[in-house]
């Protein structure tokens, strides 16, 4: 069955709006998620929304936030998310990373106190789309990457997202989990009643688990098992995903003073906020060593050069 997006946006603010949430918030909390299930990313998008009603039933976020800047300079600001679901104050930081960036050439704006933001991808975008590039990260609600030579989830899928504009190509766009697979698209194999690729998912003794409902309690339920680091083994590398895993935690999470969830989970209450963190770096073209047109072209001829490949055409 079809439905018309701009209907399915339209439900989602009435959803929101019937929660408290303002309208400029609905309209981008809709907006965001009905784009993400467009781009093909349906683990990130309007799958959530049972996800957040619950988050919402148990009172852990706040429908009428007040965005308050904690630090504020020329090239970096702090803004604490006043315990909000995650997509209004991610459009409201990355924004404000541009705005900093095209005045003094790059800037970071990191964000506290947050929750689950959706897709990465949209904000950086966000940057791209104003002609700068963009990177973003996030630290996660769960806990669910076994790391390397481990037994037990430390981690999240901890995203991390990167886009650069071209003068006539496509943006482009890299969103990506620093697992082998977001836990989301868990879920969703679960939904549709597929197996999982091997590799995606293991036990406590690191056996590969291919069924999807098996799979899906190992990665949202039990404490041992989860999802693997991006590489799957360590001989194919997944220390590297592991490392990468880290990195973005210390970006979004340490850098922004927000939790830590394999703690945070000991103590936290039902209704405790998440107090998830995000990071967003915006940058122009041409700061470091080439002035912003002639990088502007070398991305230019390298996209569809990268494309032709992909395509077999040389």
């Amino acid at each position: 069955m079809r439905v018309p997006a701009k209907q399915i946006e339209g439900q989602l603010q009435d959803v929101f709006r019937a929660w408290g949430m303002s309208d400029e918030h609905a309209a981008t909390t809709a907006a965001v998620m009905v784009e993400t299930d467009l781009r093909g990313v349906d683990s990130h998008g309007i799958s959530m929304l049972p996800t957040y009603d619950k988050e919402f039933r148990a009172g852990r976020l706040n429908m009428r936030p007040v965005f308050k800047t904690l630090r504020d300079g020329p090239a970096m600001a702090l803004v604490d998310a006043d315990a909000s679901l995650g997509h209004p104050a991610s459009v409201y930081a990355m924004s404000m990373a541009v705005d900093k960036c095209l005045a003094s050439g790059v800037a970071a704006v990191s964000v506290v106190n947050s929750h689950h933001f959706g897709a990465a991808g949209y904000y950086s975008k966000i940057a791209a789309d104003r002609g700068v590039i963009g990177m973003v990260t996030s630290a996660t609600r769960g806990v669910s990457m076994v790391p390397t030579f481990g037994a037990e989830p430390v981690m999240g899928t901890n995203p991390i997202a990167f886009a650069a504009p071209t003068r006539r190509q496509p943006t482009f766009s890299l969103d990506m989990a620093t697992t082998t697979v977001a836990a989301g698209k868990v879920k969703v194999y679960k939904l549709n009643h597929k197996p999982l690729p091997s590799g995606w998912v293991v036990d406590g003794d690191g056996k590969a688990i291919t069924d999807e409902t098996e799979a899906f309690s190992y990665v949202f339920d039990k404490p041992e098992g989860g999802i693997t680091p991006l590489g799957g083994t360590r001989d194919a590398g997944s220390h590297k995903g592991y490392g990468l895993g880290v990195m973005v935690h210390i970006l979004a999470g340490c850098l922004s003073g927000a939790s830590f969830s394999p703690l945070r989970n000991r103590t936290q209450k039902p209704s405790d906020p998440h107090n998830i963190g995000h990071f967003f770096l915006a940058k122009l073209f041409g700061v470091v060593f080439l002035t912003t047109t002639v990088a502007s072209v070398i991305l230019t001829v390298l996209v569809p050069y990268i494309r032709r490949l992909m395509s077999g055409v040389h």
